[in-house]
């Protein structure tokens, strides 16, 4: 069986990879590029959750974007007639955080419109039966009923700060459902909550909530433990929650005691946070969201009909449970080992008091995450330290 991960470098796209890799012992990659077989192999010797639905021997199609431009129609087409895959999992997409967003908002409605429709019409012109769209929270309204129900579609005014982005999105749920009813398809589609872990972006601008605390509380460590300035003080804007590290002035000689410097270090350096922390979010592990990905996909047609509708047929996924952005901060630096303040700053925006999804349809279709927060948090802290960005400050 051929299976394509569009966008397979991307965050969720190299979990489902990982994830599909550890599903058989008898899969292999076909990519254009011989060392992005092994790399991928490599991949799936890392701590995998193990999968319940074991797959027949399976290859899986891979392509960077500069070997395939998923906005480029023609190249699409010939990829699919070449190719022929079985199974398609659409990971791919332009992605980025509040301030990303604002500024480039003709390319991420573009970009993804055309990543969508390119894949989506392709892969039915070749006879692909199963496909697997990749969505997000942010199709639901701003002011969505919490917790957020798939039947809250189109209810009411979008987020405005990524609107083209979740108009794109409705878009390919859309475009699935249409294809299922014209052409008698199968594809489906999942959306996910908030998504951190391996792969993550931790760009100071573009990054959301999750990797840009890990960053900040990191650099806030290494601050303290050299008893130097930040090399950045510009604040990381993230679910209307942003984020900068100042260093405070002494007011007294520390210590020549080990012991009273660590403790005086920790006075003169705070992690400033906007808001007043008190707004709750929803996290999911990717790896979590790769295993649920691959339950969706394997489910059997009928039990999927069951559960959803020709013209409501998303699921939600996330892990069920909230923590409000203080708590979040908290953790992060207990995982960081991050010992300084952490201050509030209440004249900032806080957004949504509460963005949380009701999995419950995915939840009575058998599926339950696995990976909790803070254990996650740490596997999160130990791929940013094996980053560019982190092994280039060491």
């Amino acid at each position: 069986m051929k299976i394509y991960i569009a966008g397979h470098q991307g965050m969720v796209g190299s979990a489902i990879v990982r994830y599909l890799l550890n599903s058989s012992a008898q899969s292999s990659v076909l990519s254009s590029q011989s060392s992005l077989s092994t790399q991928h192999s490599e991949l799936s010797t890392e701590n995998n959750p193990s999968t319940q639905y074991p797959l027949p021997i399976t290859q899986l199609l891979l392509r960077t974007h500069s070997e395939l431009d998923l906005t480029n129609q023609a190249a699409v087409r010939e990829f699919f007639e070449y190719e022929k895959p079985d199974q398609v999992y659409l990971a791919a997409a332009k992605v980025g955080g509040i301030h990303a967003n604002n500024t480039y908002p003709a390319e991420f409605i573009y970009q993804n419109l055309m990543i969508e429709a390119n894949v989506i019409h392709e892969a039915w012109r070749s006879g692909v039966n199963k496909l697997l769209f990749l969505g997000s929270s942010c199709i639901y309204p701003k002011l969505a009923l919490q917790p957020m129900s798939e039947n809250a579609l189109l209810s009411g005014q979008l987020e405005p700060t990524n609107e083209p982005y979740a108009i794109a999105k409705i878009a390919g749920i859309k475009l699935c459902e249409s294809y299922n009813r014209q052409y008698g398809t199968d594809y489906r589609s999942v959306m996910p909550t908030n998504l951190y872990g391996p792969g993550d972006n931790y760009h100071p601008e573009n990054s959301h909530v999750i990797p840009a605390l890990i960053r900040r509380f990191h650099e806030a460590k290494i601050s303290m433990e050299s008893d130097v300035a930040l090399s950045s003080q510009s604040p990381v804007p993230s679910l209307h929650s942003a984020l900068r590290t100042e260093k405070r002035t002494q007011h007294s000689v520390l210590s020549t005691e080990k012991s009273t410097q660590h403790s005086e270090l920790s006075t003169q350096h705070s992690v400033l946070i906007w808001g007043t922390g008190t707004p709750r979010r929803e996290f999911l592990n990717v790896d979590d969201m790769a295993a649920a990905s691959i339950h969706v996909m394997n489910l059997d047609k009928a039990v999927y009909d069951e559960h959803t509708s020709p013209m409501l047929s998303h699921i939600n996924v996330g892990s069920g449970e909230d923590i409000t952005i203080k708590e979040l901060a908290e953790t992060v630096a207990e995982v960081t080992g991050y010992t300084g303040n952490i201050e509030y700053d209440s004249e900032k925006p806080d957004g949504t008091p509460r963005k949380l999804m009701d999995s419950t349809r995915l939840r009575s279709l058998g599926w339950e995450p696995k990976i909790g927060l803070k254990e996650g948090l740490k596997a999160a802290y130990a791929d940013f330290l094996k980053s560019a960005y982190a092994s280039s400050e060491q």
